[in-house]
């Protein structure tokens, strides 16, 4: 088998990790809410955003964060302003190469908790949970 054959193969075969699971669950979740999930994981040039999605006529762009227990600080407090400043680089880059700079967009954050022993995680969806940040950038 070709390697670059072995490489995809092994990939597809890979457990996927919590943050996956999480990832998936959130999306499955925002379906659920009547969201329109256009687009997961996706790499920018600025970021990664774990999930595009569309609510009416607004564009969501959401960050996923999955941890293993309730113990700590929440996990949207992980997103911190670095992450938020390169969410909204990312998320403008995303906006104008798919030519929707004149539609509204916002930030949410999905809490994935998931402990090891439990069949479904316990989820919290954080709407607008923060504003664009950064220099030169879009505003609603």
């Amino acid at each position: 088998m070709a390697p670059n054959m072995m490489r995809w193969l092994a990939e597809r075969l890979r457990p996927a990790t919590l943050g996956e699971r999480g990832e998936r669950r959130a999306a499955r979740h925002l379906r659920r809410q009547r969201y329109k999930v256009v687009a997961t994981r996706r790499r920018l040039r600025y970021g990664e955003i774990d999930i595009v999605a569309v609510d009416g006529r607004t564009i969501v762009f959401v960050e996923v964060k999955t941890r293993r227990s309730e113990t700590g600080p929440r996990p949207a407090l992980a997103v911190d302003d670095h992450r938020r400043r390169r969410m909204t680089r990312a998320a403008a880059a995303f906006l104008k190469s798919h030519g929707l700079l004149e539609y509204p967009a916002r930030f949410d954050i999905v809490e994935v908790i998931w402990p090891d022993e439990a069949r479904r995680p316990t989820i919290v969806h954080h709407q607008n949970a923060f504003p664009a940040e950064g220099r030169g950038q879009f505003y609603r």
